[in-house]
């Protein structure tokens, strides 16, 4: 049966907003949340930018449901403490924290003053931690002098079982790769013909009979022309390609980026509709590709409006 999840999505919203908003996501059908992990928004006109590990710990609290976070250690975040804050919160919460592990935007990472490197040591940084990482939650004392430094590090505290690490990848290059080493895949919703291959790759490089989760962007407003305009003014940053979106470093440089995006140029990196159905049948082709959760990210301001219409009508028909 799919499982259809809410995004909070720290770079919009106010930490106490995206409580309430969780809290209500729950009680209309939603079944689990994802949430963003930046430390800047993407645009000066999103305002935001929670820190996500604070708000799991009051999420998970207070609902009954999952997160997971997009997270990329290695640079901002060592990994030890990456793997502290996910064995703490499943000790508190058996089973419900779960991070989806990625290279990386230089968005966030710049702060550390250090560098950005290429992509090829990013995922090799990156599969370092993820080693220290599943260390740690075996209850080794890890020693790991690499692009990563580690002295004698015990997690003392931890769940029952190792939290899920998945892989975040949007290219099929990556999750090919990710394949070879997650517990499963996060991807972003695009048009069934280019997420197929990613779909495909990930199957091919190990990934086969591993869960795939999916990243829905849409905009959805009962008025076609709110919908597509609340999309623009807050999402038109975020539709180029992920070599754009990884190498901007400041939230200005997006802003610039957008002021080039119509409207129309939204079509297909997101999903812009008033019609419920139209919803209905975009995600029913992402469930016949073999995700068996969507987490649904409202891209626009009116949070309420969306939960209480796809809670009524569009879980309901993909959940039967």
């Amino acid at each position: 049966m799919a499982l259809i999840g809410f995004h909070a999505s720290h770079e919009q919203f106010l930490p106490s907003e995206l409580l309430r908003l969780s809290r209500k996501a729950e009680a209309a059908g939603f079944q689990a949340a994802l949430n963003s992990d930046h430390f800047h928004p993407w645009t000066d006109s999103q305002g935001q930018s929670g820190f996500a590990w604070s708000f799991m710990g009051a999420a998970l609290a207070t609902t009954g449901l999952s997160f997971g976070v997009v997270n990329a250690p290695g640079q901002r975040y060592h990994p030890a403490i990456v793997a502290q804050a996910l064995a703490t919160l499943n000790e508190m919460f058996p089973a419900r924290a779960w991070t989806a592990l990625g290279s990386g935007q230089y968005l966030n990472e710049a702060i550390t003053g250090t560098g950005w490197p290429a992509k090829d040591l990013r995922n090799a940084r990156l599969k370092e931690c993820v080693d220290v990482m599943r260390a740690l939650f075996r209850g080794e004392t890890v020693t790991h002098r690499g692009l990563i430094t580690v002295e004698e590090a015990k997690l003392y505290t931890r769940p029952r079982e190792a939290p899920m690490l998945l892989g975040a990848a949007v290219t099929p290059k990556t999750a090919e790769w990710v394949g070879s080493w997650a517990d499963g895949l996060l991807t972003t919703a695009r048009p069934p013909a280019e997420l197929r291959p990613v779909v495909e790759a990930f199957r091919r490089g190990g990934g086969d009979g591993k869960p795939m989760y999916l990243k829905v962007q849409l905009s959805y407003d009962a008025d076609e022309d709110r919908a597509r305009k609340g999309a623009h003014d807050q999402w038109a940053s975020n539709i180029f390609s992920n070599a754009v979106l990884t190498d901007l470093r400041t939230p200005a440089q997006f802003q610039q980026a957008a002021s080039v995006v119509q409207p129309h140029d939204l079509d297909g990196p997101l999903r812009v509709s008033s019609s419920l159905q139209q919803h209905v049948d975009w995600l029913g082709e992402d469930l016949r590709l073999g995700f068996e959760r969507l987490y649904l990210h409202n891209v626009n301001r009116e949070q309420d409006a969306f939960i209480e219409a796809f809670g009524a009508k569009v879980i309901p028909a993909l959940t039967r």
